[in-house]
Parts: structure tokens; sequence; C-alpha cells
């Protein structure tokens, strides 16, 4: 009989927390813009400069269209010169060791949509592991997993925006949000590693949505 009743409290533990992760993750998207229109959402253009290292300013320029296409632009010496990019078939980017561009057979792209939208549909199991402060903001935090892949989301336990995500190579840090048609976007972002080789701060001056974009776009 205990043994019945620690599994019963065990289980009513477990729903418990996958229904408050999912209450959070949906009140994200609901407050960032509604589910219908961040699916309405077909392709983003993003402007702003990018950081690297303690002060090398580069203006940027990131292309991206659903369901993975993407393509980044720096400007360097006046120059536009692509660092990254994925044209459907093959991933490429910049190989700083001979300063050129690299195809890379086994580059995983990243999909357009963040991994918590339609999270129960891709094979993701949602996690609440309590709140946590991150600077002076307390925050709900979120734990997805999906085979041996962990992420955990901080969300602002005020206005339920992401403010931080930790991935097992890289953590980011979400500001500055702002409208940008019916949907609420971060225009700073900030990027740091253990290595601390490819550490950046991103701010962006403006984001344009659903353009249509040239067929060439993202080919290199």
């Amino acid at each position: 009989m205990r043994k019945i009743f620690l599994g019963f409290v065990l289980l009513m533990s477990c729903m418990i927390n996958a229904q408050t992760a999912k209450e959070i993750i949906d009140k994200n998207i609901e407050l960032s813009g509604g589910l219908t229109n961040w699916k309405l959402l077909n392709s983003v253009i993003l402007q702003g400069k990018v950081t690297l290292g303690i002060n090398d300013d580069y203006p940027i320029k990131i292309y991206q269209l659903r369901p993975n296409l993407t393509k980044t632009v720096i400007t360097i010496n006046k120059k536009e010169t692509q660092v990254e990019g994925y044209d459907g078939k093959k991933g490429y980017a910049m190989n700083y060791a001979t300063n050129k561009i690299q195809v890379y057979p086994n580059y995983i792209p990243e999909s357009f949509d963040n991994d918590f939208i339609d999270w129960e549909n891709k094979g993701f199991n949602a996690q609440y592991l309590g709140k946590e402060k991150i600077g002076e903001v307390y925050c709900h935090k979120v734990e997805l997993t999906k085979n041996v892949n962990k992420t955990i989301y901080f969300f602002d336990t005020k206005n339920y925006m992401l403010l931080k995500e930790v991935k097992p190579d890289e953590t980011l840090i979400y500001n500055d949000y702002r409208k940008v048609g019916n949907l609420l976007m971060p225009f700073r972002l900030e990027s740091s590693s253990q290595k601390k080789e490819s550490d950046y701060v991103m701010i962006i001056n403006k984001i344009e949505t659903n353009k249509v974009f040239p067929a060439n776009t993202f080919k290199f």
C-alpha cells in the first residue's frame, strides 16, 4: 500500500510539473504575439551591429526563411562578407584560420521556430525547475529535453518574456523587447560559451518580417 501511495504521489508531481511548464511556455507564446502570429511568420531580416571581442564592431545582417534557411553577412572595411549560412542542402561558415568560407558536411541547421513553439509535437519533454533570479529579475526556469539534448529557458515571472537560454555549448541572454508587427522580439542578444572564442553582443536596430527574398538569396 505504501509503495502504491508513493508511486501515485510521484506520478502526480510529474503531471503538475509538466502542466506548470506548459502553462509558462503557453503564456510566453501568448504574450509575445500568439501562436497563430508566430506561425504566420515566414521570413525575417535582422539588421544591426555585432561586437566581437572587446570593441570590434561590425554592421550585420541576418536573413532567415522558414523552415531553416539562413544567411549571416557582416561588413568589414565597407565590404559585405558572408560568414555563415544554410541554403537547404549544405551549410557553410567562415574558417577564420584560412579566412575563407568553408562547406561543412555535418552542418546542422537550426529550425526557424524556437524549440518551445509546438514543443510537444516535436517530441520534447518539459519540466518546471522552480524560480531563479537573473540579475534583479525573478524567472521561471523550464527545461526542455529530447533524447540527450537539454535546454534550460528562463522566463520573466512578470511578463513571461524569455530572458535567458542555456544550451550545452552556448548561453544566450535576451533583452530590449520591442513590438514588430504583432510580435514582441528582442533587440539585444548576448552569446557566451565556455571557450569564449565565439562570444558576441548583437544590437539590432531594424527587424523586417515576411519579406519575399530573391531565389538566390541563400545560395553560396
